[in-house]
């Protein structure tokens, strides 16, 4: 991954990964879904947080579903964790 501008709280290396890391998982879609964006990159539409945690694995870091909602270097944005519907 490449460098990037950070945000209010990006952790220093949390897996061992050189630089910093900054996860983005945007509002719920119109039709449900959530986009996920690593490093500017958008790595998919997540419906749960085991999708979330499947696509940082694929992008080289692994972190266990049950802890995606608590990671404080995940900016959840229009919504927390449990929202994954379409926007009301």
């Amino acid at each position: 991954m490449t460098g990037w501008s950070a945000g209010p709280y990006v952790p220093d290396d949390p897996e061992g990964m050189s630089g910093p890391i900054r996860v983005i998982v945007h509002p719920p879609s119109p039709t449900g879904g959530r986009r996920v964006r690593v490093d500017g990159e958008i790595l998919g539409l997540a419906h749960n947080v085991a999708d979330v945690a499947e696509f940082l694995r694929r992008a080289g870091l692994e972190i266990d579903p049950a802890d995606v909602a608590a990671a404080p270097w995940i900016d959840w944005r229009g919504g927390g964790p449990e929202q994954w519907g379409p926007e009301r």
